[in-house]
């Protein structure tokens, strides 16, 4: 059977809030994480987090606060997922990163490195998150 996020077509799990996302599913069966339509609309989601959210609004620049707010240590074993996306990646935990527009691969990459973690598979389509990446 699939992982959860990629049978959700949520590939990083995005919990569910009251955020109203592009290509959500009429009926949300999973009680605690969205279902998207297809995983094109999960990746433009988590992209939106990531990049417009998290580096342009909060000022999230690094591995380490990227993954620390994602997957708070209250719920995950965040130094473990930490590691393992920068293992991934190749990154350095506290790295600053580019600008998203400026290094669009970069942050592909992370986005597939996290999807890894949340999914315990590398069975993850480049093409579904390539699509997200450009409904941005």
């Amino acid at each position: 059977m699939k992982p959860r996020g990629l049978r959700n077509n949520n590939p990083l799990n995005i919990r569910r809030s009251s955020d109203k996302w592009q290509g959500l599913c009429a009926t949300q069966d999973d009680k605690e994480f969205f279902q998207f339509l297809c995983a094109a609309y999960g990746w433009r989601a988590a992209f939106v987090i990531l990049t417009k959210s998290y580096y342009a609004k909060r000022g999230i620049k690094t591995i380490e606060g990227i993954i620390t707010r994602w997957a708070p240590s209250n719920e995950n074993n965040t130094e473990g997922y930490i590691r393992r996306v920068c293992e991934y990646t190749g990154l350095n935990r506290g790295q600053i990163l580019p600008p998203p527009n400026e290094r669009p691969a970069m942050w592909l990459m992370i986005g597939y490195a996290m999807a890894r973690v949340e999914n315990g598979t590398t069975d993850i389509s480049v093409n579904d998150m390539l699509a997200g990446w450009n409904l941005l």
